[in-house]
């Protein structure tokens, strides 16, 4: 799975059903590729598309219980692949880390507002 579909089921997962023009915005993709993205995406069962109850205009492109399921095992992956990492730091590096952690959680939420970009 090439790196803007697997961001793309992240950013699905994380913020809810979105139209293509906002997916092809936060994923820095053209519309067009992110049509064509999504087509074969929902070819392989990720994703489907669903009209908007609140404008029967608009089609919003939803994850599948095996494109969420995907996103699941990715993360859990990359979660063990970091314990593993962990595991090879002296105490210190490990301590440095922890003191690490708040600033590398506001980091992610503001790339994640940034990815987002603006809200519906």
């Amino acid at each position: 799975m090439s790196l803007t579909s697997a961001a793309t089921l992240a950013t699905l997962d994380r913020t809810g059903p979105r139209r293509i023009t906002d997916l092809a915005a936060v994923e820095g993709v053209t519309q067009p590729a992110m049509t064509a993205l999504v087509r074969v995406m929902e070819e392989s069962g990720l994703v489907e598309r669903r009209g908007d109850a609140s404008d029967k205009r608009v089609t919003l492109v939803c994850l599948t219980e095996a494109g969420a399921s995907y996103v699941r095992a990715r993360r859990q992956a990359g979660v063990h692949a970091f314990e593993r990492l962990i595991g090879e730091l002296t105490g210190d590096e490990v301590e440095t880390l922890v003191a690490a952690l708040p600033a590398l959680k506001h980091l992610a939420e503001l790339e994640s507002q940034d990815r987002e970009g603006p809200k519906q």
